[in-house]
């Protein structure tokens, strides 16, 4: 029998995938977010390096970033960067859902932080949220309201699997389906 091993850790496929990120177009509409991040893991040192990368090109170069330490199980002081050390620093008062960046050029971006769990479908669209222009909502709000319109999509699912389940007929108030024979005949006995 052989056995084959996967020594990979969360930390090197990090890495190697794309980075799951939207920012809002250039307008003089500001929201509260510039974007949504979407990390593949919960480790920051980990999941920092690409998603600093992707931004350098667009807002300079990042030099701190700060979060809520109740999402990341790990905070390190600092990550190396593309040749830099990025900072990290974190505060409890701080949105557990908002990461923000902090570069010499563009100065403070804020992006909603999808947490690495999240079904697809939920993702999009916490990340299409997020980038609607002048988007009045904060990132904590956008995750409410994606927890309730998440919960009413499973009800719905749910409810919909039952039905097909009960073969899409209607339930007799005795609890069998409905069909022609349910319905009680006249005493002529016709229909």
């Amino acid at each position: 029998m052989t056995t084959t091993l996967d020594r990979t850790t969360p930390g090197d496929l990090a890495a190697e995938l794309p980075v799951r990120l939207s920012l809002t177009p250039k307008t003089i509409l500001a929201g509260q977010l510039d974007g949504a991040w979407w990390p593949h893991s919960r480790e920051l040192e980990a999941e920092l390096p690409p998603l600093i990368a992707a931004l350098s090109q667009l807002w300079g170069r990042v030099t701190r970033v700060t979060v809520n330490p109740t999402r990341w199980p790990v905070i390190p002081h600092t990550v190396a960067v593309d040749g830099h050390t990025l900072h990290v620093g974190w505060f409890t008062e701080q949105d557990p859902d908002k990461l923000i960046l902090l570069s010499y050029t563009v100065g403070r971006r804020d992006l909603l932080v999808i947490p690495p769990e999240t079904p697809p479908a939920a993702a999009a669209r916490l990340m299409t949220a997020a980038v609607i222009t002048g988007r009045l909502l904060t990132a904590g709000a956008l995750a409410a309201n994606e927890a309730v319109i998440g919960h009413g999509i499973r009800d719905t699912q749910r409810r919909e699997a039952d039905w097909e389940s009960e073969g899409g007929a209607c339930m007799s108030p005795y609890g069998s389906p409905m069909g022609p024979t349910a319905h009680p005949r006249p005493a002529n006995g016709r229909r």
